[in-house]
């Protein structure tokens, strides 16, 4: 029995991003670094800090 299958248009889902202040990549890489490393969010405000990225560490909390 052959089946016929129908192309459907992709669906597209809403970014997972939007409506964040921080771009996506700043907030990837500071999940990576916090679940990689250990690190505490006082110091990803640190090594954030460092690279120009000026982030308080409750909002990385949040």
């Amino acid at each position: 029995m052959k089946r016929n299958r129908h192309s459907r248009p992709p669906v597209q889902a809403p970014p997972a991003f939007i409506g964040f202040r921080f771009p996506p990549d700043v907030t990837l890489l500071a999940v990576r670094w916090y679940l990689r490393y250990g690190l505490s969010y006082r110091d990803l405000e640190e090594l954030l800090a460092e690279r120009g990225i000026d982030v308080d560490h409750v909002t990385l909390y949040r």
